[in-house]
């Protein structure tokens, strides 16, 4: 790693304070990587608590040519956060003050407030933020926004751009913007909607509007165990056509039941092939209604235990056991990798075939979590990194089940982000003629390429002028 010029640590400590600059070899290496397995160099770590540190920051990053990496909590999957080249990694932890409108059921939050912290913060006026990433307990809701994250109870309530009302963030000159507002319905571009996934290209977020929703009064959870995945499958489908949107309708497979019994010992079935927990919200006559329907039709596909929680402590345990996913495979191996390609839902079982097939072909050993309402997979590699012939195969089994999904009709992403991760796969989706669109919004935002360089566009993405013809087949 290169030492960060003394001129550029000295000039960050009069901005925010020394304490709040890590400029050692360890701060900096600890601080070069998330929770997937790139790593990047990071000239010098800054904490920031106003917006105004962050515009000066980033008019000191401008002044030594030095770019700028926005970063929560660390908990990204898909190298977002990893610097591809020398960068001031600028974390946002620091900036977590959360101001509630109960009347409007809003709340401006700072870019560093934890997610899971936020509906612990409301719990007592009935509200809750309802985007419920699995690293809900560790992520940030700026993380939540850079990727437009989602989690189990996104299927019936919306990701995260459904619950942003406004950003404030600095732009890539150093100014303070805001866009959006609590008005529903804003005049004028929806700026944005464009912020929220833009993974930290076009600005860095400072605040955050964000929507809270209320509790709902009754709440449903079932557990529904199959001897084929193809039973669960169905169910989900089956469900989705019956007029049910639940609150949550995830998946499991056998490799990660196991793990994760043995994990948390909430009394799953280990000897099924699948199980899906479903859970409905509403009112009791209704959520009664519709938790007997998705039972009925879990029966209809082959399930051979239907099980709804008893209490509010039984469905904790579910839900733990279902969260504690990533947790469990630390029992098997030392790591782990895992894409979030979204497939069709009536794709389901064809593509889980395919991935089981990829594991075994390069002997590796997969476990798969699904948030099957909506066809967004978490196929998670369990290896160890130390060995590199290993790694390699992990990779290309990584690629093959992008490929896999999009074949099937499928994306890239779900809520993850495209990162380092999936940048130089965006051709398999997007035309030169998107690609080129997409580079020029960001040209827009950032036309000297400070924010976040070399993430989400591969390199050639601004490919066409003005004034001349665009080539023949560009157009994909």
């Amino acid at each position: 790693m290169v030492a960060p010029a003394d001129s550029l640590v000295s000039e960050l400590a009069s901005i925010v304070g020394a304490d709040a600059v890590k400029a050692g070899d360890l701060d900096r290496y600890l601080y070069g990587g998330d929770a997937g397995v790139a790593h990047g160099d990071v000239s010098v770590v800054v904490l920031p608590k106003t917006v105004r540190q962050v515009a000066a920051i980033v008019r000191s990053a401008i002044a030594h040519g030095v770019a700028i990496v926005p970063r929560g909590a660390g908990t990204g999957l898909a190298g977002g956060t990893v610097p591809e080249g020398p960068a001031i990694l600028l974390v946002t932890t620091r900036m977590n003050q959360i101001d509630i409108d109960a009347r409007n059921q809003t709340a401006w939050v700072g870019p560093g407030v934890i997610n899971l912290d936020l509906t612990n913060h409301v719990a007592s006026l009935g509200l809750h933020f309802a985007p419920d990433p699995s690293s809900q307990a560790a992520c940030t809701i700026g993380g939540n926004v850079a990727n437009n994250s989602g989690g189990p109870h996104c299927l019936a309530e919306g990701s995260t751009v459904n619950h942003i009302l406004a950003v404030e963030f600095v732009t890539a000159q150093g100014e303070i913007v805001v866009a959006g507002s609590g008005a529903p319905d804003p005049p004028g571009l929806d700026v944005r909607g464009v912020m929220v996934g833009s993974e930290g290209t076009l600005g860095v977020i400072t605040r955050i509007l964000v929507k809270l929703l209320p509790n709902p009064p009754a709440i449903r959870t079932l557990l529904m165990a199959f001897p084929e995945v193809g039973g669960a499958a169905g169910t989900v489908s089956d469900v989705i056509a019956s007029g049910v949107v639940p609150a949550a309708l995830e998946m499991m497979d056998r490799p990660l039941i196991r793990a994760v019994e043995n994990f948390v010992h909430a009394d799953l079935p280990v000897d099924a092939a699948a199980v899906l927990l479903a859970e409905v919200a509403g009112h009791e006559a209704g959520v009664d209604a519709e938790a007997d329907l998705i039972g009925r039709l879990a029966v209809d596909n082959g399930a051979f235990q239907v099980r709804r929680a008893a209490d509010s402590d039984e469905r904790e345990l579910l839900w733990k056991a279902r969260k504690s996913a990533f947790g469990a495979i630390a029992q098997i191996a030392p790591d782990y990798y895992l894409h979030d390609t979204v497939i069709p839902r009536t794709k389901l079982v064809e593509v889980l075939d395919q991935i089981y097939e990829i594991a075994s072909r390069r002997n590796l050993l997969v476990l798969n979590t699904i948030h099957a309402g909506d066809g967004n997979l978490h196929p998670k590699f369990a290896f160890d990194a130390s060995d590199p012939e290993v790694v390699a195969q992990v990779k290309a089994a990584a690629t093959e089940i992008v490929e896999v999904s999009i074949a099937a009709g499928g994306m890239l992403s779900g809520e993850h982000g495209i990162g380092l991760e999936k940048r130089d796969l965006m051709h398999l989706v997007f035309s030169p003629v998107d690609l080129d669109a997409q580079a020029r919004l960001r040209e827009a935002f950032d036309p000297d390429g400070v924010m976040n360089p070399l993430k989400v566009l591969p390199e050639g993405s601004r490919c066409f002028d003005f004034g001349r013809p665009i080539p023949e087949g560009a157009w994909v």
